[in-house]
């Protein structure tokens, strides 16, 4: 079969792609807030209903809740934070209970190590960044979540370090400072690191996924 386009074999990635890139570059002057805010959340929508179109099974709806989940918060970041937090919490709550259904049956001594390290410093980092004890329990889903993917059966330098990168972008978010420079280096930051994370994570769980047998 000749080789197609990623729009034509893949319409929902090339269109998360495109969404993304706009978001990055259109600034909130010359299109307007809301509709930054909705391309935003288009961005990892698509991904979601690529995880949907791409395999039928019960772990693919899994996945794709926690993306549809993460497409809300990313939104509300903008607009309600509280109601983002929320959001984003249950979507790793999602993504968690998917990598622990498929773990890795003997993982090295130095990759349970890397785990362990996401799941205690994530929380602890938070803490130490923002000196608000109320970021605990959130950097622990965090963490747990970065933990569970590392030790999953998917593939690690796809899943795993897509879901490292979705820490990072957490923590980069918990550094936010007062100072207009600051600011702006996480708005720059921030949007690459989560959905290239998100990006990374969607196509390496479904493409795991499709070379198994469908789990309904």
């Amino acid at each position: 079969m000749p080789r197609r386009s990623l729009v034509e074999h893949r319409p929902w990635l090339f269109a998360s792609l495109a969404a993304a890139i706009a978001y990055y570059f259109l600034s909130d002057e010359s299109l307007g807030e809301l509709w930054q805010v909705a391309i935003k959340g288009a961005a990892i929508l698509c991904l979601a209903i690529y995880a949907l179109q791409r395999h039928p099974g019960s772990d693919a709806k899994i996945l794709s809740g926690s993306l549809l989940l993460a497409a809300t918060g990313t939104m509300a970041l903008e607009l309600f934070p509280l109601w983002a937090g929320l959001f984003l919490f249950f979507s790793y709550a999602a993504a968690i209970a998917l990598y622990l259904h498929h773990r890795r049956p003997a993982p090295s001594y130095s990759q349970r190590a890397l785990g362990l390290a996401l799941l205690v410093a994530t929380p602890l980092i938070a803490f130490a960044l923002t000196g608000d004890l109320n970021v605990i329990a959130y950097g622990l889903v965090v963490g747990a979540m970065g933990f569970a993917a590392w030790l999953s059966a998917f593939p690690r330098y796809r899943v795993g370090v897509g879901a490292v990168m979705i820490v990072a972008a957490e923590l980069l978010w918990f550094a936010h400072g007062d100072r207009p420079g600051e600011q702006n280096l996480v708005d720059w930051l921030y949007w690459p690191l989560f959905f290239a994370g998100q990006f990374s994570v969607a196509t390496g769980v479904i493409q795991s996924l499709r070379g198994q047998p469908v789990n309904r």
